[in-house]
């Protein structure tokens, strides 16, 4: 069929859909593009940037100016009540000689709610750092001055007030600093900060991998702070090139440690705030082959250190003494594949013990550990992972978590007592399945609770704990519903897919008008790494509604999480995948494909199409060059395309190291079988990937060209691994990949033979 008869199909297609309303109702419309991914386009609604008070009773938020300036002023809101009062006008953050308030994007309370921190102008330095200008805003003095004045614009990074709030650290240049909230000056505590030396800020691939952009923690009474120093110093280098900026192109430096190679030679230590100076951590080993993901203060003389081996499968605990800088074993976690470090350390009972998340039982539970590390206490005990810890109520002694015991495609709240008897209670009611989300509050009285399932946008409203009785609603997206019920759609259908003793969770959209006497193509929507979970019941944004604008153009849309994915399945489940990324994963969903092609004869086996982002664009790639019988097109998206391009921490956790692991590395690596390409495949990357190098994508490219195989491809000049910068890309982005789909996999409705 031509392109002239497929536009045609789908023009009489979309006709159809717009009169199958009812009679004297508004006929319902199919998805336009524009209304998903345009400057107008219609989203959920959410609070932006909520910050609770001290007591948990109120929180606060910027919102624009009521006078309709640029500036943002803060607004306090009662929990229970809702009652709206303005803390701070925009007026007064208004700096001297300025004739318009700070356009804050963002804001912190000091301990003691007297002072206001607010960043200003950031630009992204990468994700998990924003650098910015940074103001304090005295709420009794009404007074505003900018903190680091003597440094250069939009140079700061990760302010954070002391726990007295008495001061804020911060850095610079490479540098940490402090600076007094009353106003003395600010002090450098490093000062060998440089291109290669990062002082209290992660390299690339801690950052990436450990969520490591902040790289400092305070004391808590305030005299000292902890920091990681990065000497960055033999990490290769990879040169990205800016070409859009003028008449010649720029080169942006990254040093990025891939696998097998240098990675930053890494360090702990402590700084007094008062006597700058530092004392480093005397650990052992390499510190280029041994990494430090987290440490958290343990009183106000030591420290517990989390150091992990570069396989990240043996994780030793340890105590060390912030004034000689010794440190003693506590304890060793040990994982035949791999660890992940335990977040949520909080120290109970004055310092006897602490709360340790750890897999050691086969599944995700919280224990709380003696100080010694000799005594291990399960609270929360079962065949279940805890997917999230919410907060960690010290007082009353609670911990609430989301978890799914009966239903892992859901997410629920639960509490479990930190001591006694253990004690396991759902707080979420069980009328309201599929996923929930909390922000709760201090105290743990009040939760800022947001709900959604996959077809059902979210509801936020405010809920009272733990009786989780609701006090007020917030929003539940009404722009989002509106445009929702005026579209035609049929619900999503969960099920499970058996591939031969393996059962996997699965989902599908089917067109609004589905006949299941007729033949439908099928669009895959995969990641499959051991990074993600795609069946969830949860609202997934703009992609479920592209997702619903394809199903209304004729598709089937289907998602199956492969054994490995970080579904909360259990430890097994999630370290098969180890040392086969790749390898089984892709395996399991061309398994999971013909199960259901057998078990549903509505779907066209020869138009079988898979498309995934990151992770999910290798997936595609090894989807295409490894069952080219059964995939006829496929859309990758800022793919890793050889295992050894990305970076060390992660592809070494999952897959070993390189030498120990060859076999793995090629057979995982998707540019190692391009030569099996069969179908139509359209490649998609940002040139600016700072994540996921455009390297990829011109090595599999040059690959395709040499082997002289057929392929199509976008790049998008300068823009990140998100491929959302500029406007309207996200737009040209889609638009592309709707009409490569109709092209290649035709899904105007024939009659089943």
């Amino acid at each position: 069929m031509n392109s002239t008869a497929k536009a045609f199909v789908a023009h009489v297609m979309f006709a159809l859909l717009w009169c199958q309303a009812a009679t004297g109702e508004t006929p319902s419309k199919p998805l336009e593009l524009t209304q998903i991914f345009g400057p107008s386009a219609i989203t959920t609604d959410r609070p932006a940037g909520i910050r609770w008070l001290p007591d948990g009773s109120a929180y606060s938020t910027l919102e624009k100016a009521a006078n309709g300036d640029d500036g943002m002023e803060v607004v306090l809101y009662d929990v229970a009540s809702g009652k709206r009062t303005v803390a701070v006008h925009a007026t007064a953050l208004t700096p001297p000689g300025v004739t318009k308030p700070l356009a804050a994007i963002d804001h912190e309370w000091s301990p003691d709610g007297r002072v206001l921190l607010l960043r200003v102008a950031a630009n992204q330095a990468r994700g998990n750092n924003p650098v910015s200008d940074c103001w304090l805003y005295d709420i009794r003095t009404r007074t505003l001055r900018q903190i680091g004045r003597e440094l250069p614009p939009g140079g700061l990074l990760h302010p954070e007030f002391s726990p007295d709030g008495t001061r804020v650290a911060y850095v610079a240049n490479n540098n940490l600093y402090v600076e007094p909230v009353a106003g003395a000056g600010m002090v450098r505590l490093t000062v060998d900060g440089s291109d290669f030396i990062l002082n209290a800020r992660g390299d690339l691939a801690y950052e990436e991998e450990f969520a490591l952009g902040k790289a400092f923690t305070w004391s808590p009474d305030s005299r000292r702070i902890a920091y990681w120093q990065f000497d960055t110093s033999g990490v290769g280098t990879f040169y990205m090139i800016r070409n859009t900026g003028g008449q010649y192109s720029t080169p942006i430096p990254l040093r990025y440690p891939k696998p097998g190679t240098t990675n930053s030679a890494v360090r702990v230590g402590v700084v007094s705030v008062d006597s700058p100076g530092t004392q480093w951590f005397a650990l052992t080993g390499d510190p280029r082959e041994n990494y430090v993901p987290r440490l958290t203060w343990a009183g106000n003389t030591e420290v517990l250190l989390q150091h992990e081996n570069r396989r990240q499968n043996t994780n030793r605990v340890q105590l060390g003494d912030v004034a000689t800088g010794a440190v003693r074993p506590l304890m060793v976690e040990q994982d035949d594949a791999w660890l992940i470090p335990s977040d949520h350390v909080r120290w109970l009972d004055g310092g006897r013990a602490f709360t340790w998340l750890s897999e050691r039982d086969g599944w995700m539970h919280l224990y709380t550990v003696s100080r010694d590390g000799q005594r291990f206490d399960l609270r929360t005990p079962g065949e279940f992972d805890i997917v999230e810890v919410e907060s960690i109520d010290v007082i009353t002694g609670h911990v609430y978590f989301i978890a799914s015991p009966a239903n892992v495609t859901q997410r629920y709240l639960y509490r479990a007592t930190l001591r006694g008897p253990r004690k396991l209670e759902r707080l979420t009611p069980q009328e309201q399945t599929g996923s929930h989300d909390y922000d709760i509050a201090p105290g743990a009285k009040w939760a800022m609770h947001t709900f959604s399932t996959v077809d059902q946008p979210p509801t936020i409203d405010f809920v009272r704990l733990p009786t989780h009785a609701r006090a007020r609603t917030i929003t539940d997206s009404p722009r989002m519903r509106a445009l929702l019920s005026g579209t035609p759609r049929a619900p999503t259908e969960f099920f499970k897919v058996d591939i031969g003793g393996t059962v996997l969770d699965a989902w599908m959209m089917k067109p609004p008008d589905f006949d299941a006497a007729k033949k439908y193509p099928l669009l895959m929507y995969v990641y499959s790494e051991p990074a993600g979970q795609t069946v969830i019941d949860r609202w997934g944004g703009d992609r479920h509604l592209w997702h619903l604008l394809l199903a209304q153009r004729g598709f089937l849309i289907a998602s199956v999480d492969s054994r490995g994915a970080a579904a909360p399945r259990g430890r097994a489940w999630r370290r098969s995948i180890y040392r086969q990324v790749g390898i089984q994963a892709s395996a399991d969903q061309a398994a999971a494909v013909r199960r259901m092609m057998a078990g549903r004869p509505y779907i066209d086996g020869s138009r079988i199409g898979v498309w995934g982002w990151s992770g999910g664009g290798a997936m595609t790639l090894n989807a295409m060059f490894r069952f080219p019988e059964l995939y006829a097109a496929g859309i990758a998206i800022a793919s890793p395309t050889d295992q050894m391009l990305y970076n060390s921490i992660y592809q070494e956790r999952y897959m070993g190291m390189p030498a120990e692991n060859p076999d793995g590395y090629r057979d995982g690596s998707p540019i190692n079988f391009a030569q099996n390409l069969a179908g139509d495949l359209l490649i998609i990357h940002g040139t600016g990937d700072d994540n996921v190098h455009y390297q990829n994508a011109e090595q599999l490219v040059d690959h395709l060209i040499g082997l002289n195989k057929p392929f199509s491809m976008m790049a998008y000049p300068d823009r990140t691994h998100g491929i959302g910068e500029g406007a309207k890309t996200r737009l040209h982005l889609f638009g592309l990949a709707t009409r490569f789909l109709d092209e290649h996999l035709e899904p105007q409705v024939v009659l089943h033979q």
